[in-house]
């Protein structure tokens, strides 16, 4: 699939399934409430509508289901009838299954999703994770041609109970979101002999040129001079220099600066702690954070942003060398902190340590979100679907669980309680070791926790803390996990309605008005 073009459409137009193959699905209950007259031109003469009703009454969806209407050109296809509290009503990871296993072949298909207004941004998301975009495979070199899948959403309507269709005002903006998506889904899957920090930075370079942006780009002996020592000391033994770099959006009339900080270690050996022979291959994917945050920032921007947002990348190779980090080195990070390292396989959280604290002091910003592939440990704690969330404010942990309901992108929170488990990083020698003493004692949340520190507990601003690990790929593919749950966590700064409608911030909320007179620097979003 990796040579697909995805289109959204605000009607696909009718076409026979010999011609265009198609895949129509949704809850059952949604396909039985599509009437014949708004289907039909996609399945006949082939399809009857006695055969339509038909594979509606034989589905039994456990949790899914799918029946073939006509050989392999037409297929309806049924997603859960009902999902429990953590999960997203739109059945985003089943829907991306149920893409890849039923969608008809061809270099013409079409997709036709059913469901509720409030289900269509996390349904395409969904949708685009279907559609990878990275191969080497030699075949798919051969095949210059280009596979078209056009997706047509019919959409219940919320107050009267018939369907309408109606003309998407947003498409604009599920093509952005789709294409944020398999881009960071792109640079993951991509291996580090042609994803470098080099090339990491080409890709950033291209999204800014697209915007209209200038990277600012702080790499080698620079990153040393200025005092970054986590991402100075994690890439140094590598050929490609480690980086820092930049992309800053700030438009007139903002009111506040948010700054999304993503780890971009482009390959992890776990340095001289190296890693095994088992646990070392996929590690190419340790630039998940940093990858989302360059595919929603692109994504973002293009759809308007009414305040400062600045994209901050912390680019390095966890390289074995002569110059590589040793355990027991001791590093100064730019926070003006000393950590003794224990661990060099613990690299992740010294390049956002740095990170966070240049969007703090640097960019003066009052929100920092940090996404990164931080801990094998994010696996057990939340599993394989759910990120890992933490934060310094209680209304911000429930408005990233609610984001990930709306984006398809689920999150949990993780124990967030710097007095009982910082002490996990206690030093003879400096003020802090970079890995834990217990490996038992919430490991997960002592990691976020590490990183938070630089910033200081008692920072005034809002701090969030998103490990992707697990769910930033499924099987051996990149799955562009964190792109939509960054556009619907801060949509309610967005100029696109659709975004708005999916935010939970800017909603009502069980805040009082004094705290959020008390509490200035949240309040526009929260």
């Amino acid at each position: 699939m990796a040579n697909v073009v995805l289109e959204f459409k605000a009607s696909a137009g009718d076409s026979e399934p010999q011609s265009r193959p198609v895949l129509i699905v949704g809850q059952q209950s949604s396909l039985q409430q599509v009437s014949w007259s708004q289907i039909k031109g996609k399945l006949q003469p082939v399809v009857s509508k006695e055969i339509w009703q038909a594979a509606l009454g034989a589905l039994n969806p456990n949790p899914t289901d799918s029946c073939p209407l006509y050989l392999n050109h037409a297929t309806v296809a049924a997603l859960p009838s009902r999902v429990s509290r953590h999960n997203s009503p739109s059945s985003a990871h089943f829907l991306s299954r149920l893409v890849r296993s039923c969608l008809p072949g061809g270099n013409n298909r079409c997709i036709v999703m059913v469901c509720e207004r409030s289900d269509v941004f996390a349904s395409s998301c969904a949708i685009a994770r279907a559609f990878p975009i990275f191969t080497r495979r030699s075949t798919a070199s051969r095949r210059a041609e280009k596979k078209h899948v056009t997706l047509e959403f019919v959409l219940l309507s919320q107050c009267s109970g018939p369907l309408v269709s109606e003309v998407f005002s947003s498409v604009q903006c599920l093509s952005n979101a789709a294409d944020g998506v398999r881009l960071a889904a792109r640079i993951v899957d991509t291996p580090c002999n042609e994803m470098n920090t080099d090339h990491f930075l080409d890709e950033i370079k291209s999204v800014g040129t697209e915007l209209g942006i200038t990277p600012v780009i702080i790499r080698g002996e620079e990153l040393k001079q200025r005092g970054f020592g986590g991402i100075y000391g994690v890439g140094k033994a590598a050929e490609h220099l480690p980086a820092l770099a930049v992309l800053s959006h700030t438009p007139d009339g903002a009111t506040q600066t948010i700054a999304w900080v993503g780890k971009g270690i482009v390959y992890d050996t776990g340095g001289l702690s190296i890693k095994g022979k088992t646990t070392m291959p996929g590690m190419k994917r340790d630039c998940g954070g940093a990858a989302a945050i360059l595919g929603a920032f692109s994504a973002t921007i293009k759809q308007g942003f009414k305040d400062n947002l600045h994209a901050v990348f912390c680019l390095a190779e966890n390289a074995v060398g002569p110059t590589a980090t040793r355990p027991d080195d001791i590093h100064t990070l730019y926070s003006g902190k000393t950590v003794e390292i224990n661990n060099t396989d613990a690299e992740g959280r010294l390049v956002l340590a740095d990170g966070v604290v240049y969007a703090s002091k640097d960019l003066s910003a009052d929100i920092i979100l940090d996404m990164a592939t931080l801990t094998g440990a994010q696996g057990i704690s939340t599993g394989k679907y759910h990120a890992a969330v933490m934060t310094n404010s209680e209304e911000w942990e429930v408005a990233c669980v609610r984001a990930g309901r709306s984006s398809g992108d689920l999150a949990h929170p993780l124990v967030y309680c710097p007095e009982l488990h910082f002490s996990e990083f206690t030093s003879a020698m400096a003020d802090m070791k970079n890995s834990v003493a217990d490996r038992e004692n919430a490991q997960s949340s002592c990691a976020g926790l590490f990183i938070g520190s630089h910033l200081g507990f008692d920072w005034p601003g809002v701090w969030v803390h998103v490990d992707i690990a697990s769910p930033v790929h499924a099987g051996e593919r990149a799955t562009g996990f964190g792109v939509a749950l960054l556009m619907a966590l801060f949509g309610q700064a967005s100029e696109d309605s659709m975004l708005n409608k999916v935010s939970p911030l800017g909603a009502a909320t069980n805040m009082s008005g004094d705290h959020m007179e008390r509490d200035c620097k949240r309040r526009r979003l929260v």
